[in-house]
């Protein structure tokens, strides 16, 4: 499983160098995502590296390789928003998203959030069972990106207990 890896809040790391690693390697991480590159490179937008930073994490391996990594806000209104997870493909299927959202949904609760939830393309095989591990509520949002540009809306309550 995840095993040996550790998670390394933003806060601890350089904002500007992580953000442009994981960019420089968006398409080994997003590899298999139904998300084009432009989409995937406007989920970085450097707001959640440098402003927002404390409710990311990255997870690293014992050799000091980048496995995956979330990028995630609470909100006044008190819900926890997963703006995104990836995890490099030599790392899916060990736990690393799970982690990596649990990690998000602990920090969520201990600042007030009431809820955790993600937004995705509809069809994408491995987002909708993460969500579905975690027992996420599912609804269709039509053009919820967009015309055209449909997405499934995922929600959990919090805490994840």
């Amino acid at each position: 499983m995840s095993a040996g890896l550790r998670l390394v809040g933003f806060e601890e790391l350089s904002a500007g160098a992580l953000r442009e690693r994981l960019l420089a390697r968006r398409s080994e991480f997003w590899s298999g995502s139904t998300l084009d590159d432009e989409s995937v490179r406007a989920l970085h937008d450097p707001l959640f590296f440098h402003q927002l930073g404390g409710f990311g994490a990255l997870a690293r391996t014992p050799d000091d390789e980048d496995a995956g990594y979330l990028l995630g806000v609470v909100s006044a209104d008190r819900l926890g928003v997963v703006h995104a997870v990836a995890v490099h493909p030599s790392w899916r299927g060990r736990g690393v998203a799970r982690r990596l959202v649990e990690r998000f949904a602990t920090l969520a609760t201990s600042v007030g959030a009431r809820a955790v939830q993600a937004v995705a393309p509809p069809g994408d095989p491995a987002v909708l069972s993460l969500a579905r591990r975690f027992g996420a509520h599912e609804v269709a949002a039509p053009a919820h990106a967009g015309p055209g540009a449909d997405r499934v809306l995922l929600t959990r309550s919090l805490p994840l207990d």
